[in-house]
């Protein structure tokens, strides 16, 4: 009698626990880099970091935070990073705070983030490798490599993202120009952004 109580609690147990897996998983969120392009020359940070307060105010609706947002004032690029369960709810998010729809979407996987410097530019590259061509754990390695040698150009690399299906990266760092960036690349793994952009950070 006694065994069996003992089997039935450890079933009992496991069913809990299975349980929670499955609920853990089910409200699971994902991170995204989306991206607005708007006209050059004609995007500014303060009216960005007004929208960035719109959205703000209506994420929750939506299970959307939005954490970090880079502007590049003279190609009027915006790059917002957040965490939420689709790009169905960031979109929904933008569309009601302020209607500017972004039109790229990423889902990515994010390094660990070193500390930024308050004295240098911030800049944001990106590398197009080609549709299931490179994995999370890739671009880890290259970006040891890259914080291998990162000194020698005064450059230092903060995180970076990566969405598998696509094949794209996104570098963020810091520098004196881009050139530092680039050569710190070249140097590392010798994988070239297709574009590197001087942004403004936010958040």
């Amino acid at each position: 009698m006694k065994q069996q109580i003992i089997i039935a609690a450890i079933i009992s147990l496991s069913a809990i626990s299975n349980s929670y897996g499955q609920k853990a998983n089910e409200t699971k969120t994902n991170y995204y880099i989306d991206v607005h392009y708007l006209p050059e020359g004609k995007v500014n940070y303060a009216d960005v970091a007004a929208a960035h307060a719109k959205d703000l105010a209506v994420e929750n609706k939506y299970g959307v935070q939005f954490l970090k947002y880079w502007v590049d004032e003279s190609k009027g690029i915006v790059y917002c990073l957040s965490s939420a369960p689709d790009t169905a709810a960031i979109v929904s998010t933008h569309k009601e705070a302020h209607g500017l729809l972004p039109q790229t979407v990423y889902k990515v996987e994010d390094g660990t983030e070193a500390m930024a410097d308050k004295n240098k530019i911030f800049f944001l590259d990106i590398h197009q490798l080609g549709a299931g061509k490179v994995t999370a754990a890739d671009v880890e390695k290259a970006h040891q490599k890259d914080l291998a040698v990162e000194k020698k150009y005064g450059v230092n690399f903060i995180n970076y993202w990566v969405d598998e299906r696509t094949g794209t990266v996104l570098c963020l760092s810091q520098a004196s120009d881009a050139s530092k960036v680039i050569d710190t690349h070249k140097e590392a793994h010798g994988l070239i952004p297709v574009s590197i952009e001087a942004v403004k950070q936010g958040q």
